[in-house]
């Protein structure tokens, strides 16, 4: 390959990678207005969410998930940008929990193999940001919203 075609080459996959490399916290500006209304009372971006569907059952499937995380005073949204991961609104139907072990906080949604847990460690203050969770989902510690 002559040489001023393998530096471009070079530098189209740099382009490529930075452009996979792409934060995760960016919302339509209606979800923007709407937790500036709320009350935004925690935001996080880019963490890295171990996500589980049915777990302890024999489909279980876990994997990580870069997303970021917004908690207002009523709602809980875990996303990659404009992709929704879990939201947790005053209309949510289904159980929800929120449970911490050590600087792991874990939510949990649905029942069965409905059930999803999307656990991650928040940045800081992992005791504020448990007690946040629990307030949006009205469940006391140990305790579930149903």
């Amino acid at each position: 390959m002559p040489h001023g075609r393998h530096w471009l080459l070079s530098l189209s996959l740099i382009a490529l990678g930075g452009a996979c490399d792409r934060g995760t916290a960016e919302l339509t500006q209606e979800q923007q207005a709407r937790f500036q209304s709320e009350g935004i009372v925690r935001k996080a971006d880019d963490l890295e969410f171990r996500y589980t569907r049915d777990p302890g059952g024999r489909d279980e499937r876990r994997e990580d998930r870069r997303s970021s995380i917004v908690v207002t005073k009523s709602s809980i949204l875990v996303h990659k940008n404009e992709k929704l991961g879990l939201e947790i609104t005053p209309r949510t139907r289904r159980e929800v929990s929120v449970e911490r072990s050590g600087d792991r906080i874990r939510l949990r949604s649905g029942r069965g193999r409905s059930e999803e847990i999307w656990s991650f460690v928040p940045p800081d203050d992992p005791a504020g940001w448990t007690s946040d969770l629990r307030s949006v989902t009205g469940a006391s510690e140990g305790g579930k919203r149903r």
